[in-house]
């Protein structure tokens, strides 16, 4: 297959050679199309060496065999990566002031787009509305990926691994199947169109007095990366967000919370009429039984402190046991048991026990799943059954768990004609957190 991989001018650029070996080494022809500013990070040797072919940038040279024009035309697959947001600002509206963008108007291949910026750049306005359009156009976005920026920087916009992006350019052409197990380099598409998606992310925090809290260590990158995947995929989303450590998602309807109580007030609201709703949120089980107008303090010969604490109300059990006209509900059962197979048996327990369609199953403990760039997790169906095991970015993870929101979602529309009369009601896990 005549592969051409666009490299544009990101630190990611080192990257793409990792791409263009793994393509080279899959038996394919790859033609490596860089910008002036990608060779500023790459060396023309480089690339022609791991290619195995000359390398073009100039849009004036080759002209008597109209190189601007038969490079696009031979190419069975286009992949750019990294696409920087100004590139992608170029490809939404068609520019074409280089070889590049020369290539990709005039050919009729699939394309493929792997983004890397700062966090800042991706959540842009300006560059969402370019991938919205670049989606619509039926091209294939794959990540970022949340992590380790340039310098200190941490966040959306880190451009996925080259094993990765190969695997669902490949995909997309029917050279390999779609990914599936690792969670990464999955391929965006609208498939989430006219949805409407209710998630919720973060902690939320019980009040013992005016200073003092009782909450836990979600930072909500695992609910906020689901919103923006989904959102990302077409849907029309509201994120009940609970003192995230993280900014908002771009693009989404934010309901800021703080207790257990403001958020079960906050999702039975949202979620009417939802098509889909993901409880991501860490949500206490427990809050003080009476909460302090003034600091408490310590006083002389004080022994302790004794705190009554009453439980919250059942987010998942209320929902569960109430209609909603089917509505795909997303629980969380974040766990720290270290048997695998336990692990994934207390999820089954839970969906069982509470009714959500599908249960993501993951581990966490004093240095795993909390606040991190990535996670594991399992996604456990309605029969029980283990529907996909996910590792990867926080990302990466999200898209996994919104495939199989988007199988069910197909499948229910298949039988929706039928007699639903007596179909048990749904609902979601407030209790557990994927961070």
């Amino acid at each position: 297959m005549n592969v051409v991989v666009g490299i544009t001018g990101g630190i990611a650029a080192y990257k793409a050679v990792g791409v263009v070996r793994a393509l080279v080494l899959a038996g394919h022809d790859v033609h490596v199309v860089p910008t002036e500013g990608a060779l500023r990070f790459v060396g023309r040797p480089t690339l022609e060496a791991i290619s195995r072919n000359p390398v073009h940038t100039d849009l004036y040279e080759g002209v008597s065999e109209v190189r601007h024009v038969a490079i696009g035309q031979a190419a069975d697959l286009i992949v750019i990566a990294p696409a920087t947001a100004n590139s992608i600002a170029k490809l939404a509206t068609g520019l074409a002031d280089d070889l590049l963008g020369n290539t990709v108007l005039a050919s009729e291949a699939p394309l493929v787009i792997a983004p890397a910026m700062h966090t800042e750049m991706w959540r842009h306005p300006a560059t969402q509305a370019n991938i919205d359009t670049l989606l619509a156009r039926g091209v294939t976005v794959v990540g970022p990926a949340v992590g380790q920026l340039t310098g200190a920087d941490s966040g959306p916009g880190r451009m996925e691994e080259p094993e990765a992006i190969v695997r669902a350019a490949l995909a997309v052409v029917g050279e390999t199947d779609a990914p599936s197990g690792t969670g990464a380099g999955v391929a965006r598409s609208h498939d989430l169109a006219g949805r409407r998606i209710v998630v919720s992310a973060g902690g939320t925090r019980e009040p013992l007095d005016p200073v003092r809290f009782l909450g836990n260590r979600s930072s909500g990158k695992q609910g906020v990366a689901i919103a923006e995947a989904a959102r990302a995929r077409g849907a029309s989303v509201t994120l009940v967000a609970a003192n995230l450590e993280i900014a908002e998602p771009t693009g989404c309807a934010v309901r800021q919370v703080s207790t257990a109580l403001e958020l079960r007030d906050a999702i039975r609201e949202a979620a009417v009429g939802a098509d889909v709703v993901v409880m991501a949120a860490a949500v206490a089980d427990y809050r003080p039984a009476a909460v302090s107008e003034a600091k408490l303090k310590k006083t002389p010969g004080d022994a302790g402190l004794t705190l009554e604490l009453v439980r919250n109300p059942d987010i998942l059990a209320e929902l569960g046991h109430a209609p909603h006209d089917g509505t795909v509900l997303v629980g969380f059962a974040a766990e720290t048991e270290p048997d695998d197979v336990r692990l994934v048996e207390l999820g089954r327990e839970k969906r069982a026990a509470k009714g959500a369609d599908l249960i993501v199953v993951n581990r966490v403990g004093w240095h795993e799943g909390f606040a991190g760039d990535d996670n594991r997790a399992t996604v456990v169906g309605e029969d029980g059954a283990v529907v996909t095991e996910l590792h990867g970015t926080k990302v990466s993870v999200a898209h996994g768990i919104l495939d199989v929101v988007v199988s069910v979602l197909t499948d229910r529309s298949s039988t929706e004609r039928e007699p639903t009369a007596g179909r048990p009601a749904r609902t979601t896990d407030e209790e557990s957190d994927p961070r």
